[in-house]
Parts: C-alpha cells; sequence; structure tokens
C-alpha cells in the first residue's frame, strides 16, 4: 500500500489542495497526523476535504482539541489563543463531529502513528536527537510517525542505541529497513523550517521506504483570506518566511 502522509494542515486549504495534486496517484490511503484546524481560515473546507479522502486514518491534535472547546487553548500564546476562539466560532457542526470522533494515537499495520509524541500524543515537541531518544521506549513498532513540530525531520535508532536526526532529502526514497525510526513529514498549512513550501511526505509499504516532498502554494490567497477573516498579522506574516 501507498500512504500519503501529512500532518499539520491548520485549515490551510491552498496548500493542501496543492499537496493533493502534487500526491495524485501516488498513494492509495491517507494518514493524516492531526491539527487539520486552528491558525488559518479555512477549518470547515479542510475538514471536509480530508474527511473525503480514500482509506483515511487521521489523528486530532492540540489545535483540533482547542477547537472543540478543550483545555489547551490555556496553554496557547496569545496569537494561537486568538486563532483558536476564532476557529471555535467558525466550525460547522459536521467539523466538529468529525474532530470529536478522533483520537491523537493509533497503530496501522507496524507504524504507530501520534500527534506529538509516544510518551504525550497531544503535547510533547520530538524537536532534537535527544527527545526523540526518550520517545523510542513508548513504542513497539519498527517505526513512529509524528507531526506538531512543523519541521520534516528522520530520527533512527543505531546498533549502539545512538538516536541521531537527519534532515529529508526531498525527492529521494529512504530505506526503512533495518532501523527503528521516528519520522516527521512537516506542515501542510504551517512550515517551521524556513521554507515556506508545504511539506507531507509518501510512504511505500511494500518497498519500505519514505519520501519526503514539498510543492509550492500560492501562500497570497491564504494571506488574503486570514486578513478578511481579522487573523493576526503574525500568523499571516509567517507564511511567507516559513517560520
Amino acid at each position: 500500500m501507498r500512504v500519503l502522509v501529512m500532518s499539520d494542515i491548520h485549515a490551510n486549504l491552498p496548500a493542501l489542495q496543492a499537496v493533493l495534486a502534487d500526491a495524485q496517484g501516488a498513494y492509495d490511503a491517507v494518514w493524516c497526523l492531526g491539527d487539520v484546524v486552528g491558525y488559518g481560515p479555512n477549518p470547515n473546507e479542510c475538514t471536509d476535504a480530508v474527511r473525503a479522502l480514500p482509506n483515511l486514518t487521521c489523528l486530532r491534535g492540540n489545535h483540533d482539541l482547542a477547537a472543540l472547546g478543550g483545555s489547551e487553548i490555556d496553554d496557547f500564546n496569545s496569537y494561537a489563543k486568538t486563532a483558536a476562539l476564532w476557529t471555535r466560532a467558525e466550525l460547522s457542526a459536521g467539523t466538529r463531529e468529525f474532530l470529536s470522533g478522533l483520537s491523537p494515537r493509533t497503530e496501522y499495520a507496524g507504524f504507530t502513528l501520534v500527534h506529538a509524541s509516544p510518551r504525550d500524543p497531544v503535547w510533547e515537541y520530538i524537536d532534537s536527537a535527544a527527545v526523540a531518544n526518550e520517545n523510542f521506549a513508548s513504542f513497539n513498532t519498527p517505526t513512529c510517525l509524528f507531526g506538531h513540530t512543523h519541521r520534516a525531520r528522520s530520527y533512527q535508532m543505531d546498533a549502539v542505541n545512538r538516536c541521531t536526526e537527519k534532515f529529508p532529502e526531498y525527492g529521494q526514497a529512504l530505506p526503512l529497513s533495518g532501523q527503528r525510526r521516528m519520522l516527521n513529514p512537516g506542515s501542510v498549512g504551517q512550515p517551521r523550517d524556513r521554507n515556506p513550501e508545504a511539506a507531507y511526505a509518501l510512504l511505500d509499504e511494500a518497498a519500505s521506504t519514505w519520501e519526503a516532498r514539498r510543492v509550492a502554494y500560492p501562500i497570497a490567497d491564504t494571506q488574503t483570506q486570514m486578513r478578511a477573516a481579522q487573523l493576526p498579522a503574525l500568523l499571516i506574516e509567517r507564511l511567507t518566511a516559513g517560520r
């Protein structure tokens, strides 16, 4: 099976549409690692687009929980909190029902899927080899897929139990066999690695490979919609810089 793996769409419909167009014909199933909504101007449109995808497994992230009225919003900075409150008011009944039925962690065919980390599926940021190393004991499958940081990364455990971090080589297949790994596809709707292009990955289960990908999208279209919704200027500007 070929799987489109994506995370952190954050209600950015132009970015999601670019990813789906770029990956068209290359996948049989979709694994979405959470935060479909939050920050961006299209929470209902993005949710509708995701829920219509084939053979979907979708997780719930911290922004999804906050949009539903969860206490996660109390830990947000002022910009994220303003966007979360706006999102709460915008959610349709169908979006609310879909997000309410999701879990932040699941397992599928030798893969552990989480939004944030295996030991804290909602909140912990795996942003270094040291933090990744501490999380390997919290899952039993060969590979764990996670999001939340908005940065594409690969962490692998070598023969002497040393965890190393790798940056993606876009468009090149990474063999998965032989080592335990933790893989982050990056963010569709709000990358934070100084690259504004939407990020995602393709997983080929038969070939046991992972391919990180980037695709440009019309950022200005999203920004125009965000300004119309009077969302915080910082959230609008950061899309251009990918930070």
